[in-house]
This record gives C-alpha cells, sequence and structure tokens, in this order.
C-alpha cells in the first residue's frame, strides 16, 4: 500500500517546491495603488512614465521593479526609492520595499571626469523639448548630431543665457546616442570639473592618465566651456584633446553663455577651432513658445491646467524655462496646500500677486488714465470701434497691462474696450508681449507705463 502512494505523493511535493520557487507576481490592482499614492502624496515626483515601470515580482518583501532606461532607473534610485516603499507598506499593510532595475544597461554610457556613471535627467529627451524660432536651430542640429555623432556638425557649439534649454538638448544627445549605439563612451561634464581635473593630474604627476581618459571617448560634452577664459595651461591642454578627437572623427559638444568670439581671454586658435562646426544660439522663448513649454511641463508630471493659468504664467515669467517650471512647482505646492483646484485666483497666490500691495492697487481706470496721457488719445477711442493704428495700439497696450497687473479675466478685460471677446484680448496681449521682446523703443514706452502704473 505504501508503493501504490509514495509516487502521487512525491509527485504533489515536487509541484508544490515548483510552483513556491517561482517568485509571486505582484497584483496589478495593487502596483497601481502604490502608483496612486506616490502621485497624490509626491506629486513634484510624479512623472509620466511612470506608467512605464513594471512590477516584476515580490520576494523576500521586496517589489521589484523594472525602468525602461538608465536615466529613468537613476532618478528612480536616487529620488524615489522612499516614497515608493512608503506607498508600498501603505497599501500593502506589509513591511516590504521597492526595488528599481533595468534590463536594458547599455555596454557603453555617460561618465564625470572621475569615470564614474554621469546621471541624466529621464525628462531631457528630444521628445520633451518644446521648439520654437528661439531655438529651432539648436534643437535641429543637436537631432542630427544625435544620429550621426562625429559625421555632421563637428563641433557643435550651442550658447545662450541661463536656464534656455542648453543642458536638455546635452542631455538629449546623449541619451539618443546610448540609445542608438549602446556600447558609445560619452564623457559628459562641467568646463570646471574639467579645469579642476587638469589641476589635480599636474600636481601629481598622472598627465597620462588624464589624457587617455579624455582622448579615448566616442562623445566629449563640456558644459559652460566659456569658464576656459584667461586659464593658458587648460586652454593649451584642451587644444590638443580637441584636435586628437577631431581627427579621430569623435563628436565634440560644447555649450557656453556666449559665442565663441564673444568669449574674453580665449585663445584665437580655440575661437577658431569651435567654429569649425555649427554655432547655434538659444534665445529667450516667446510668448507662444512659453505656453507650449508650460502645457509639456504640466503634462510630464500628469498636470493639467486651465488655459487662463498657462496664460497668466507666460506673461508673468518671460526670463527662461527653468522659472517657467519653478513656476508651475510652486502652483502645485500651493494647490495641495489648500486643497483647492488650479484657477487664475490660485496661480496669482502662488507667484505673489496678492501679496503686492503695488499690485491690488493697480485698477484698469488707472492703466486708461496713464495710456491715453501717454499716447494722447481720448478715451472715447479706445472703447470705440476704431482700428486705426494710432488708437488700435493703445488700446492692445491697455489690454497687455491690464491682463498682467490686474486679475480680470479676458472676457472682463475686453468688456471696458467695447464689449470685445476674449480672443481681441488675448490676440493683443500675444501682439505686445512679442513687441516688447523684440522693439526696444515698445518695450520702453511699455515700461514707462508700468513704471507709471505700479509706482515702480
Amino acid at each position: 500500500m505504501l508503493t501504490t502512494h509514495s509516487a502521487p505523493v512525491r509527485d504533489a511535493t515536487e509541484r508544490r517546491r515548483a510552483h513556491e520557487a517561482v517568485p509571486p507576481s505582484l497584483d496589478p490592482a495593487t502596483w497601481e495603488q502604490i502608483l496612486a499614492s506616490v502621485r497624490k502624496h509626491h506629486p513634484s515626483l510624479n512623472r509620466v512614465w511612470f506608467d512605464q515601470l513594471v512590477p516584476r515580482q515580490l520576494t523576500n518583501g521586496v517589489i521589484q521593479v523594472l525602468t525602461q532606461t538608465v536615466a529613468q532607473l537613476n532618478f528612480c534610485q536616487s529620488q524615489c526609492q522612499h516614497p515608493f516603499t512608503t506607498a508600498a507598506q501603505q497599501v500593502t499593510g506589509r513591511l516590504v520595499v521597492v526595488s528599481f532595475h533595468c534590463e536594458n544597461i547599455p555596454k557603453g554610457g555617460v561618465f564625470n571626469d572621475a569615470d564614474a556613471p554621469q546621471p541624466l535627467n529621464p525628462d531631457y529627451v528630444f521628445e520633451n523639448f518644446v521648439t520654437g524660432p528661439c531655438n529651432r536651430l539648436p534643437h535641429a542640429a543637436s537631432v542630427a548630431v544625435a544620429d550621426q555623432p562625429g559625421k555632421t556638425y563637428n563641433p557643435l557649439f550651442i550658447h545662450g543665457g541661463v536656464g534656455l534649454g542648453k543642458t536638455h538638448l546635452l542631455q538629449a544627445v546623449c541619451q539618443r546616442v546610448l540609445e542608438k549605439w549602446s556600447e558609445a563612451r560619452i564623457l559628459y561634464l562641467s568646463c570646471d570639473s574639467f579645469i579642476n581635473q587638469f589641476i589635480n593630474s599636474v600636481e601629481s604627476g598622472d598627465m597620462n592618465q588624464f589624457r587617455y581618459r579624455y582622448r579615448n571617448v566616442d562623445v566629449l560634452v563640456i558644459d559652460d566651456i566659456h569658464f576656459l577664459a584667461g586659464k593658458d595651461r587648460t586652454q593649451e591642454e584642451f587644444f590638443h584633446t580637441f584636435n586628437t578627437l577631431y581627427q579621430s572623427h569623435k563628436q565634440i559638444i560644447l555649450s557656453a553663455d556666449a559665442a565663441p568670439s564673444e568669449i574674453p581671454e580665449l585663445e584665437e586658435r580655440l575661437v577658431s577651432r569651435f567654429n569649425w562646426g555649427l554655432v547655434a544660439r538659444i534665445e529667450k522663448p516667446c510668448f507662444e513658445t512659453r505656453m507650449a513649454i508650460l502645457q509639456k511641463k504640466a503634462r510630464l508630471r500628469g498636470l493639467t491646467l486651465p488655459d487662463d493659468v498657462v496664460e497668466y504664467i507666460a506673461l508673468k515669467v518671460e526670463n527662461n524655462t527653468r522659472e517657467l517650471e519653478g513656476a508651475i512647482t510652486k502652483i502645485q505646492g500651493m494647490s495641495l496646500l489648500t486643497n483647492g483646484k488650479i484657477d487664475l485666483e490660485l496661480a496669482k497666490a502662488a507667484l505673489g500677486d496678492t501679496n503686492s500691495a503695488e499690485q491690488r492697487r493697480v485698477t484698469i481706470q488707472q492703466i486708461l488714465d496713464n495710456v491715453t496721457k501717454y499716447y494722447n488719445v481720448r478715451l472715447s477711442d479706445l472703447q470705440s470701434k476704431r482700428r486705426h493704428k494710432s488708437i488700435a495700439f493703445p488700446r492692445q497696450v491697455c489690454m497687455y497691462l491690464a491682463r498682467r497687473h490686474t486679475r480680470f479675466s479676458l472676457e472682463e478685460i475686453g468688456g471696458y474696450f467695447g464689449g470685445r471677446d476674449h480672443t481681441t484680448v488675448l490676440h493683443a496681449v500675444r501682439t505686445i508681449s512679442r513687441d516688447v521682446e523684440q522693439d526696444r523703443e515698445i518695450a520702453r514706452q511699455v515700461g514707462h507705463i508700468e513704471s507709471q502704473i505700479t509706482g515702480g
């Protein structure tokens, strides 16, 4: 009898052991709850690509989660480990830990001056870069370089002010190159790092290793190259590094705050070589581009901004993309703090308008009084249907200033000017915003009127 039953018993035991050897997969509904918790309690971390994260298994109290790219892995490991673990423990009621992994790790990579992996921002890819008249050339050149490194524009020199997208393009090139050539070795660092590494190598007598590190890469990316100015020995070393890479058809990408010829104390031979490829300038984004950037940045965070809020931020924040992103963060934080929906009132409170006594004192009547006086027109003309430029332009200035300095909606502003609809007001706001950016005389006129109405 024992012999008769021993085979089925062994089979059942083996099946149970085999079943136990397979780590249980995480229930999709549980993972969705974890994601929802992170997005609710840590909105500034939220990214659209969180939907691409794949929970593989729950083993020994560890939830293993796969990312699609190394950049996503670096972001999750550096910023998301604790929030995801806390959310997982709250949802499951168990003492579990979330661990991030990536199966698509390239054989090459992006490194810094110490040959350590250089973390890249997963948001800084070409798909997330908003193009406009201010940046179309550097964007197109960066895409071309990423698709054919060392063969199109070499070197690629991108210059412009702070926060206009230079870093975004540099990192987008790095990520695209690694997607296409997983074994590519990319050295990406700041000019300060290059200078410090050079000084340390001179002092330690280890120049051979320094030269090998910088001259045996597929792509060399250096940010803020203008810091080479006035440093003769470092310029000498970089000159030879540049020549070695260029002659080997390796890609060189540089960024700076000015064009090569405008960097003081930069050797003429370096200026000449920086001009061998393509020099592309990034300028301040125009009003329409700022609106598009805001919409894109909000979508990346899974955030929906009403049109009037987008228009308001684009009017208020004119300097750079970084400040636009900061404005979104402030508004998002305010909405969580007050548990209120995002609207124009909340946006103005978040960006400080309601705290300004000068802002509160500004009325449309003040604007009308100052504009009619400055341009020597009558109030009745501004509120009439007349479209002559001598009337239409001051009217547009009034609408622009009313939108900028009061809390009235587009429709309400239009009501002060003969019942014009909101599209007319929006057109006026965009027109004057663009004119202020492109015409110094108009900027001076509008600035003078603004100083009168705000007391500045």
